[in-house]
């Protein structure tokens, strides 16, 4: 029987992701890509965008018309009616009863033996009580690096957003438990986790913090597994984690969530921040890694954006020298207090502000790159393609591997130079140190 996991929105729901379709392949099902045929599919939802709904929707639709179809994740909690709608094929499954999803399967096996329909076995299942650390996978079908999830919810509540109320109060895995888990991944053969969270440095924000995770972390992990970080909102990022960054096994990659560079509209979207304090942050984090890679969340169009709020934003932007831009128009989210807003910035120069930023962002992109020429740097390989390996370098940067060992595999980590920018393919050439072949 084959399933698919299909994935919307932030690098957590692709950790939750990976853990449900682990579970399904510890109990022999196959687990498929979204172009494939499959017997049941599982769409997690994303509601920070209204795009990002339109395309849960869509996606839904195309899986329903083939098979039984499950929807959960953000979309799902906030709209369940509206999903439902979409055909009888749809059985939306609430943040709440997510986590039942890793049981699932061992339900399902156990009744298609005697006959049982699987839209019934979906219908029929309840699991009692469940965690939203249940997620713990020991495999990953759609990713070469292990994800693990050290944290849920937001105590924030910004006036655009509404992931907090979808996803309810910050809470956090116990220290011991992270560790546990992530020397299990190291066991398996893992040389690269991704912490993941809603709001990552929100990790026991009123204990030791995210800094102190990674202090106890990081003594118990050996040197040849690395640690990624998702993205960091930046009020909860101190001298403790700062400090911690230094360690070589930290990777130089960091998405901030800047949303933008006006300190008016900073304060009017109820962010716990100014430009200088977050100007600060960043020239915290380029003295502890040299020429890091640092993404930025951009929203253009926020209720009210005047001119001088977008060229300030474009200013900061340029003196940051961001390595990559997320550019996101602003999309009225129901229940937020931006949602009814009456000074509404017009779609079209909304639209036109975005595209600039996008446009901005190749080139800082490619600046980017072409300072890495000639650099050092350690790549995670991740599939192989025509003849030759590609993978993902510690900063973050897409590689072709020019040649690499016989007995090179998915996950390995391999060191070497990065050679000339492949433009057309947006990657570089990696060349790999001799030694490793």
């Amino acid at each position: 029987m084959n399933v698919c996991v299909y994935t919307l929105g932030c690098r957590l729901n692709q950790c939750e992701s990976e853990a449900i379709a682990d579970s399904f392949a510890q109990e022999g099902f196959t687990i498929v890509e979204e172009q494939n045929t499959a017997d049941l599919y599982v769409v997690n939802t994303c509601t920070v965008t209204s795009k990002a709904e339109q395309k849960a929707r869509r996606m839904i639709r195309k899986f329903a018309a083939q098979a039984p179809t499950l929807a959960t994740g953000c979309y799902a909690q906030v709209n369940e009616k509206e999903l439902t709608e979409l055909s009888d094929n749809v059985i939306v499954v609430p943040l709440e009863k997510k986590a039942h999803l890793l049981k699932l399967a061992k339900h399902l096996k156990a009744g298609i033996v005697g006959g049982m329909d699987i839209k019934a076995g979906c219908l029929s299942f309840s699991d009692g009580k469940a965690s939203v650390f249940d997620y713990d996978a020991a495999s990953f079908s759609y990713h070469s690096r292990a994800y693990l999830k050290v944290q849920d919810g937001c105590d924030n509540s910004c006036a655009y957003c509404r992931v907090h109320i979808a996803r309810g109060k910050a809470v956090s895995l116990q220290a011991d438990q992270v560790t546990e888990r992530a020397l299990a991944l190291e066991q398996a053969g893992f040389q690269e986790i991704m912490l993941t969270g809603v709001n990552l440095t929100m990790y026991d924000h009123q204990g030791d913090g995210l800094g102190g995770l990674l202090e106890k972390l990081l003594a118990k992990l050996s040197d040849s597994v690395r640690i990624r970080l998702s993205s960091m909102e930046p009020d909860h990022i101190d001298d403790r984690l700062l400090d911690v960054l230094t360690d070589k096994r930290m990777q130089p990659h960091f998405h901030i969530p800047v949303q933008t560079g006006s300190d008016r509209l900073l304060k009017k979207v109820d962010r716990h921040y100014t430009v200088s304090e977050l100007s600060a942050i960043l020239d915290r984090l380029r003295r502890v890694k040299n020429d890091p890679f640092l993404a930025a969340d951009i929203i253009t169009g926020l209720p009210s954006e005047r001119d001088e709020d977008f060229a300030e934003t474009r200013r900061f932007i340029i003196d940051q020298q961001f390595s990559f831009l997320h550019v996101f128009p602003f999309s009225p989210r129901p229940d937020t207090p931006l949602y009814k807003a009456r000074d509404r910035v017009a779609e079209s120069v909304r639209d036109e502000r975005a595209l600039e930023l996008r446009n901005l962002s190749e080139q800082l992109h490619h600046a980017y790159r072409l300072r890495q020429v000639g650099g050092g740097a350690e790549v995670i390989l991740q599939n192989r393609k025509g003849g030759h390996w590609y993978g993902l370098s510690g900063n973050y940067l897409d590689v072709k591997v020019l040649s690499s060992p016989a007995f090179a595999r998915e996950g390995m980590l391999i060191k070497g130079t990065f050679g000339q920018v492949l433009g057309r393919e947006k990657r570089m050439e990696f060349i790999p140190d001799a030694a490793t072949l």
